[in-house]
């Protein structure tokens, strides 16, 4: 595995994303070396995992690679989308996972983040939410997932303004678990899952996918899917979009015509 780091210390699998030259960058094959670990660390029966960037990381992760976006008339954000397979994995993995993070949170990688179960942060972290800057629609599992983590009305603006929101006021609403300095972070995390490898698997593993299940059971009548839908179809089919994406490869701030 070329971009990844992983390593098994007891009971707890480790991640570590060591892609820095694009940023960590979810491409489509970063991210399914991610996956691999998951599943290799499912068949050991690790019963913590910790996903981290390497030390003193400027950046955990950029996000969606927007290279790899399609140029419009299709979904950049489909069901089988490879951050979409990745954040099923993380939710769905029976060991609960830690986000130890340094560095700033960009775009995708906030509902990586945020698809993890415990999440402890150094006081350098920003989370930022990028889509309206790509002129992309998220999609309705990805703000499901935000909306799990993130008060509505902060999400509200993080959405809209696309602004880094900094660790303190992620802490005090109560969207990460603790901020620690960055010399304290790997032993304080590493304490965490140790005493969650001294519980019961069984236990855990229940308790989490029925965790999942009941914050994920919101009713979506066929109707309100297909009009959430089609009205997302109107952003990425549009002027906005192409040009989001123009502005991104040419390096330059995107001038949105609203339609």
């Amino acid at each position: 595995m070329a971009h990844i780091i992983t390593e098994t210390r007891g009971f707890t699998g480790i991640i570590t994303l060591n892609h820095d030259e694009k940023r960590n960058a979810l491409s489509e094959a970063f991210v399914y070396e991610i996956i691999a670990a998951f599943r290799d660390f499912r068949r050991q029966e690790v019963r913590a995992i910790i996903l981290r960037a390497r030390p003193g990381a400027r950046v955990w992760s950029a996000g969606h690679d927007v290279s790899e976006l399609p140029g419009g008339k299709r979904d950049p954000l489909g069901w089988n989308d490879p951050l979409r397979l990745l954040i099923r994995t993380i939710q769905e993995c029976p060991a609960p996972v830690i986000g130890m993070i340094e560095g700033s949170v960009w775009g995708g990688a906030c509902e990586v983040a945020m698809a993890c179960d415990i999440l402890v942060i150094t006081p350098n972290v920003t989370f930022t939410i990028t889509p309206a800057k790509m002129g992309v629609p998220y999609n309705i599992g990805g703000l499901l997932t935000l909306l799990n983590m993130i008060p509505l009305p902060i999400v509200k603006e993080m959405l809209f303004t696309a602004q880094p929101l900094p660790s303190d006021q992620a802490f005090n609403f109560g969207i990460v678990n603790y901020v620690r300095p960055a010399d304290e972070i790997e032993s304080f995390v590493e304490n965490i899952a140790a005493h969650i490898a001294m519980n019961s698997p069984l236990s855990i593993s229940v308790m989490k996918n029925t965790l999942h299940m009941l914050s994920s059971a919101h009713a979506v009548s066929p109707e309100l899917f297909e009009r959430i839908q089609g009205m997302r179809r109107v952003v990425y089919d549009s002027e906005d979009y192409q040009e989001g994406i123009r502005a991104f490869r040419e390096k330059r701030k995107p001038k949105f015509p609203g339609r």
